[in-house]
């Protein structure tokens, strides 16, 4: 990570930057060093950047849910003292975002989803690396990328490490379960709030006809597309996807 963890009570998260909060949720695999592009770009632009680290392996089996994770987001936020973010989330992070909306749009300048899950929840089950030996787990995840190389040694290490914990696989399914549980496309016609998909077209965690039905359901929604892309376009095409979401943020005044 490009900046120290801050840890205060049951928070860490990095912080960086002043202004307008954006508040970055990532993914189930997901570390929060995916996204230092964003941190690094977006907090010299007069926005404060904030990510905290989801409580995802922390919280009780029975909480460990996508509603639980939203009060956790309400939570955070009420302790620094933030009443209106946008919030930009990844995979699981996309639809942690999603839900919260659902419940507290006033508190929500806009969306920024990228590879979210929230319509199509297959996947994270199904691409959910089973416990093998390491080239197997480094093979899974690369698939997660149009380009393997930006599967490091870093990010394959700790999907390993997280597949051969069972209680991390447990909760990992618990997450699983409870996304299909809480399918978002009956919420999204009634959801306002101006939404920024950023998509890769090489997506096979969340295909691109999931990006496509996310733009029809939602009532002030734009897609961008970024080619040769897999699932974490701020990953695989930081410079493009900072890009995108700087100018969209521009037309919208946010």
């Amino acid at each position: 990570m490009s900046k120290n963890l801050i840890n205060e009570g049951k928070y860490s998260y990095v912080e960086a930057g002043e202004g307008q909060p954006i508040i970055v949720l990532h993914g189930l695999m997901g570390g929060l060093s995916n996204f230092d592009a964003v941190l690094n770009h977006f907090s010299k632009q007069g926005y404060r950047v904030i990510i905290p680290e989801l409580p995802i392996y922390k919280l009780p089996l029975l909480k460990t849910n996508v509603k639980n994770l939203s009060k956790f987001l309400k939570e955070f936020m009420s302790y620094k003292k933030i009443d209106k973010a946008i919030l930009l989330g990844n995979s699981l992070g996309g639809h942690i975002a999603l839900y919260f909306t659902k419940l507290n749009a006033k508190n929500v300048a806009g969306l920024v989803l990228t590879g979210s899950s929230g319509l199509y929840e297959k996947s994270m089950g199904d691409t959910y690396p089973k416990r093998g030996n390491y080239e197997y787990i480094k093979s899974k995840t690369e698939e997660v990328f149009f380009d393997p190389k930006v599967a490091t040694k870093e990010v394959v290490d700790e999907i390993f490490d997280s597949v051969n914990d069972r209680s991390k696989v447990i909760k990992t399914l618990a997450i699983a379960k409870s996304a299909i549980r809480h399918n978002m496309a009956n919420d999204l016609p009634n959801m306002a709030t101006p939404t920024c998909i950023i998509w890769g077209k090489n997506d096979t965690v969340t295909p691109p006809e999931v990006a496509v039905d996310f733009q029809k359901l939602m009532p002030d929604a734009n897609l961008y597309w970024v080619d040769k892309c897999g699932h974490a376009p701020m990953m695989e095409h930081p410079e493009e996807f900072n890009r995108i979401l700087e100018n969209w943020l521009n037309e919208r005044n946010l």
